[in-house]
């Protein structure tokens, strides 16, 4: 018996079916896939770590170019000689913890009986000792983040910042090298205080000689974005002094 595929019935069965098997591909697909998105994932936590501590490809005065992901896992191990997760004001070392999600952590934080978990990553180079922390905050359109490598005394040595969707030539420009490298040398602590650093119109020192004011040069017409920064830096490296003070005792 022939099929009369004029009726509205067969339509409404044929779309059913057609949405179970395209929807048990994709399904597939994901699950397949999956375990590459996390090691993705993975490899560019990684490597946004080792930017900060001044671990790249970098070659020209305007690149930002990281380790490959053929190598990152290796080069991580050499250089990454602790981590640690600060909770409550304890401290104990965990091997992962570079996976944990900061974003979820300041939403779990909401609740005042939660104790955050706060990473730290304590590396060598140059035969100097480095400590980077996470840093996440909003800028003007969407979420801003990074790494930020200091010393012991928490003068920066390198930073990483990226963002979802800031706008290409301005907030974007976050992530430049021209902006970046003018944190290295700012300093976190004013005689054992605590102090943001403010990324600031009308700074007067457009090449940031002075590491002394706590200040770096603003983005041309990014205001917002140059103030998620600076609140950024503010909220979520202030966290971490109680360990630094601490460790300069």
């Amino acid at each position: 018996m022939a099929i009369n595929t004029d009726k509205n019935s067969y339509t409404v069965i044929f779309a059913i079916i057609m949405v179970v098997i395209v929807g048990s591909l994709l399904a597939g697909f994901a699950s397949g896939l999956k375990p590459m998105i996390k090691a993705n994932e993975r490899y560019e936590k990684q490597q946004n770590i080792l930017y900060a501590m001044g671990i790249n490809n970098n070659e020209g005065d305007n690149d930002v170019e990281f380790i490959g992901t053929d190598v990152v896992e290796d080069e991580f191990k050499k250089y990454i000689t602790k981590q640690y997760v600060i909770q409550g004001g304890e401290v104990t070392e965990n091997d992962e913890a570079y996976l944990i999600d900061i974003k979820k952590e300041a939403t779990k934080a909401k609740d005042p009986n939660y104790k955050r978990k706060l990473p730290l990553f304590v590396g060598e180079k140059d035969g100097k000792e480095i400590y980077v922390m996470p840093v996440r905050g909003k800028g003007l359109w969407d979420a801003i983040w990074g790494f930020v490598a200091v010393d012991k005394t928490m003068t920066i040595t390198g930073v990483y910042f990226d963002h979802k969707g800031e706008t290409p030539g301005l907030g974007a420009e976050i992530k430049q090298r021209y902006f970046m490298d003018d944190f290295t040398g700012e300093k976190f602590l004013d005689g054992g205080e605590f102090e943001g650093i403010d990324v600031a119109k009308g700074n007067n020192d457009p090449k940031n000689t002075d590491k002394t004011d706590n200040e770096v040069d603003a983005l041309a017409g990014a205001t917002i974005t140059g103030d998620g920064v600076t609140a950024m830096l503010r909220k979520d490296v202030k966290m971490y002094v109680p360990y630094f003070k601490n460790l300069n005792e």
